[in-house]
């Protein structure tokens, strides 16, 4: 209902938003039938979903993914950590080996897939060959795009009950600036396959610092700058990369 109003009032892309998002079930409804009754809702044309859990990606999803024209080929799938050990501090229930059987699962299934992720940097007790698996992960997965973040004590959590914030803030940085450094490399080389290729971008309004310019996304997320079109926020319009 939510959605059918939104697309009444010129919406038209929504984003299925919640923690641990793919394992929604609502009596005998799967997130997999959700996402398809949204991208069912005449007037949407793009449908998103944030953030998953690798630990619940069935192949019905994938099925929905892969085949449904409005639902966009991008999946956001949160590693925070290449190291099984940190992984294990953390309980996020899966191993670099599973995580990364299922990248593979899912680019198999979806070959145009954009996926995209996050990571903690300085999780109690993590050193640098914890770091250095991450990096690890982060090459070979070869992600469009990287979320990084340092490990900050946050009061309540099992982890600030259990471990001592351990990992210097130096560190921290240092560690940060290095994974960044990593993904930007390997955003550039994703980005510069699409020199020369038209790419469907959906309008979201002006480019704030370049006049005469409008700004959208791609169906992988991915932000496209361009010279101003007839069209206004909310259109599909086919976009030449230079």
């Amino acid at each position: 209902d939510e959605v059918r109003s939104l697309a009444e009032k010129g919406f038209r892309q929504v984003t299925l938003l919640g923690q641990n998002v793919n394992s929604y079930q609502d009596r005998e409804a799967t997130f997999a039938e959700l996402i398809l009754k949204v991208a069912d809702t005449p007037g949407i044309e793009r449908v998103r979903f944030t953030s998953p859990h690798p630990k619940d990606f069935p192949e019905s999803l994938l099925e929905a993914i892969a085949n449904h024209p409005c639902i966009c080929k991008h999946v956001h799938l949160p590693l925070q950590a290449g190291s099984d050990r940190i992984l294990d501090l953390m309980n996020r229930t899966y191993t670099r080996k599973e995580y990364l059987e299922l990248v593979e699962k899912i680019r198999c299934r979806i070959p145009e897939v954009a996926l995209t992720t996050d990571i903690i940097v300085g999780f109690p007790t993590e050193t640098e060959v914890d770091v250095g698996e991450t990096a690890e992960v982060i090459e070979q997965v070869g992600f469009d795009n990287a979320f990084i973040f340092k490990y900050s004590e946050r009061k309540g959590t099992i982890a600030a009950r259990k471990y001592a914030d351990d990992v210097p803030p130096d560190t921290k940085k240092d560690r940060i600036v290095r994974l960044l450094d990593l993904q930007r490399r390997i955003s550039l080389g994703k980005n510069s396959e699409k020199i020369g290729k038209k790419v469907t971008v959906l309008i979201e309004g002006e480019a704030d610092k370049r006049p005469d310019y409008q700004i959208g996304k791609s169906n992988g997320g991915t932000t496209v700058i361009f010279p101003a079109t007839p069209f206004g926020p909310g259109s599909l319009v086919s976009i030449d990369i230079i």
